[in-house]
C-alpha cells in the first residue's frame, strides 16, 4: 500500500506547527524618569538633582502645585547642582566646585 505524497506532507506540517503555549492577556508598562546630567548628585548638598536640596527640604518651600520647587542649574562644564546650592557657593568661590573651572550657567531647569 503506498500513501500519496501529498497528504504525508499535510499530515507532518500539521503535526509540527504546535498551538499555542500562552497567550497574553494583559501588559503593563513601566517607565522611569531622571534628569539628563553626567552626575546626578549634588556635589555641594550630596542629594540627588531630582529632590530637592536640603535647604529646601528644612525651609518646606513649595511651587504653586505643592511640590518641593529646587530647581536644577548645569554649568559650561556640563555639572549639575542645585540653584540654591550653586548660588551660595559663587558668592565664596565662582568655580566649578567638581572641575574648578570658571563658573557659568549653561541653562537651567526644573
Amino acid at each position: 500500500m503506498s500513501e500519496d505524497p501529498e497528504n504525508v506532507e499535510k499530515m507532518e506540517g500539521d503535526s509540527a506547527k504546535p498551538d499555542r503555549m500562552f497567550t497574553l492577556k494583559k501588559w503593563n508598562a513601566v517607565a522611569m524618569w531622571s534628569w539628563d546630567v553626567e552626575c546626578d548628585t549634588c556635589a555641594i548638598c550630596r542629594v540627588q538633582v531630582m529632590d530637592a536640596c536640603l535647604r529646601c527640604q528644612a525651609e518646606s518651600k513649595r511651587d504653586f502645585y505643592g511640590k518641593q520647587d529646587c530647581v536644577v542649574v548645569w554649568g559650561e562644564c556640563n555639572h549639575s547642582f542645585h540653584y540654591c546650592c550653586m548660588s551660595l557657593w559663587v558668592k565664596q568661590n565662582n568655580r566649578c566646585p567638581l572641575c574648578q573651572q570658571e563658573w557659568s550657567i549653561q541653562r537651567m531647569g526644573k
